[in-house]
């Protein structure tokens, strides 16, 4: 009898019932930035809207978007600014004394320029809160247009999937 193959077997069916590393531990590489200082305006954007949003200050939140904003969700269809203002006000006030928060998946950001307009951000964020005293927490896909008037940038059209 030849023990090649039954050796063979054994290292096969050993390797597919090997554990598989989570695919939240393999690290994600955005491609270099097109444009350097584009990158590091719109991520200093970024990161100072979503620090709006995790102490829950709609104030300051909604100046990062136009008035003529389009925000479009996989799950909840289009909404206009009022709308998703009223929006963000609705889940602070549900989640008062819960973590609710966003965080940047790292190495996910990227920021393309847009001619004579602005530029287009896209990233995948986790957002996690407290629901039923356990921590609930999601990785989702996110697109931004973000316009340049006069000085001043804000988004125009977000695009949110993969919930």
């Amino acid at each position: 009898m030849n023990r090649l193959p039954l050796a063979t077997l054994l290292l096969l069916l050993t390797a597919a019932c090997a554990p598989v590393r989570p695919a939240a531990t393999v690290s994600v590489v955005a491609p270099p930035p097109v444009s350097p200082e584009l990158y590091r305006t719109i991520a200093r954007l970024d990161s100072a809207m979503f620090v709006a949003f995790n102490q829950h200050d709609v104030a300051t939140l909604q100046t990062f978007f136009a008035e003529d904003l389009e925000f479009y969700h996989d799950k909840g269809g289009l909404a206009n600014f009022q709308q998703t203002m009223q929006g963000f006000q609705r889940l602070f006030d549900q989640n008062k004394t819960t973590g609710l928060n966003r965080q940047l998946v790292p190495g996910t950001l990227e920021v393309y320029p847009i001619n004579n307009y602005g530029a287009v951000e896209t990233y995948q964020h986790r957002f996690c809160h407290v629901e039923n005293g356990r921590d609930d927490c999601g990785t989702f896909k996110n697109m931004m247009v973000w316009r340049l008037r006069d000085g001043r940038w804000q988004v125009t059209r977000v695009v949110s999937y993969g919930h």
